[in-house]
């Protein structure tokens, strides 16, 4: 009787207490680099017109580049998450044969309402961190408005 007792009254608290340091962990991890970054690259380096502009920039023939974080293998193709480096993209594909990239830039030209072909995967085919180059004459900003209405 004696072992089953103070088994029973640890368990639940060692549970808790870990699963609660690790949520603690997680939650203001993630944002808070993103964020303290932000801060950095905008004070420090004003000289860089490219970090500051943040993740959409205008390529020099009338497209946009749009920096990707993705994120392959999630439930439902979304923008996750806008910062100063690259926009997230949970993307509803395995990242195997391309498979991610075609449904990011399936995904993107839905959202950016511009047709397939005029969103090209230019740089990153192999890691997360893509670029994507939107072959349409728009502006940054409005690439970004409604990037920013789907997250």
């Amino acid at each position: 009787g004696s072992a089953t007792g103070p088994r029973r009254g640890h368990a639940p608290e060692g549970a808790g207490g870990t699963a609660g340091t690790g949520v603690q962990r997680l939650v203001p991890t993630v944002p808070t680099p993103v964020s303290l970054f932000q801060g950095k690259a905008a004070g420090k380096e004003p000289a860089e017109p490219g970090a500051a502009a943040g993740p959409v920039v205008a390529a020099g023939d009338g497209g946009v580049r749009v920096s990707v974080r993705a994120k392959p293998g999630s439930r439902c193709s979304a923008v996750t998450d806008v910062t100063a480096e690259a926009v997230g993209v949970a993307i509803a594909a395995p990242p195997s044969e391309g498979e991610a990239n075609a449904e990011l830039c399936r995904y993107l030209s839905k959202v950016l309402e511009v047709k397939k072909s005029d969103v090209i995967l230019e740089k990153g085919g192999k890691s997360r961190d893509k670029v994507v180059k939107i072959l349409v004459s728009v502006t940054p900003d409005e690439v970004l408005e409604k990037l920013k209405k789907e997250k």
